[in-house]
């Protein structure tokens, strides 16, 4: 779990071109919350009145570490995917 160094272009599978291309390599953000999603509205619903949160929200944050998701882009076809997370500290993109 250390500093890991990735290539801004990589040649891998693209899945639209069904073949290997140079893709470029970004990091995964995630966009902002939006308060009127059925999934946020619903969520405000449960926390109203007696009871309050349904599950319980986390104090501390134990884990030192944070799943880093890539994100590629095919140079070809402009197709972008998300390569799955693995745990480190940081990426470099380089």
């Amino acid at each position: 779990m250390k500093n890991v160094n990735v290539p801004k272009e990589i040649n891998t599978y693209c899945p639209k071109c069904k073949g290997h291309t140079v893709h470029t390599v970004s990091l995964y953000k995630a966009g902002k919350r939006r308060a009127l999603a059925a999934g946020e509205r619903a969520h405000a619903r449960e926390k109203i009145g007696y009871g309050g949160q349904k599950y319980p929200l986390q104090r501390t944050f134990a884990k030192t570490t944070k799943k880093m998701t890539l994100r590629l882009k095919c140079k070809t076809c402009n197709y972008m995917y998300h390569k799955d997370g693995i745990r480190l500290r940081k990426v470099n993109i380089q």
